[in-house]
């Protein structure tokens, strides 16, 4: 069984005990974070109509915060002697999700 969830502006497939890192968000470590699923799908079972989506939820654990990869930004202009250097690491919440279950 897994589900496609929207976290952060993106949406990510998730099955129980998958970790995931998403957008940072403002809970602390061991709080739990609870979803409402765009699709779940059962064995063969697909549902995605709205009104039977709303009996499922999809529950998470932040476990802590971590950084995304390192972004190089280089500024160059030619022939005046120009060149900014900077870096940028995008802050994420990771998660392992605990449950995918029908209310």
């Amino acid at each position: 069984m897994y589900a496609i969830v929207r976290a952060g502006g993106r949406q990510e497939k998730v099955s129980v005990d998958d970790v995931l890192n998403i957008d940072r968000v403002s809970e602390e470590a061991g709080a739990t974070l609870t979803w409402q699923p765009i699709l779940v799908v059962d064995g063969d079972n697909v549902i995605s109509e709205a009104d039977k989506l709303s009996g499922y939820t999809v529950t998470a654990e932040v476990l802590g915060e971590t950084a995304g990869p390192k972004i190089n930004i280089l500024k160059y202009k030619n022939k005046t002697g120009y060149k900014k250097r900077m870096g940028h690491r995008q802050k994420h919440t990771q998660v392992r999700v605990t449950g995918i279950a029908a209310k």
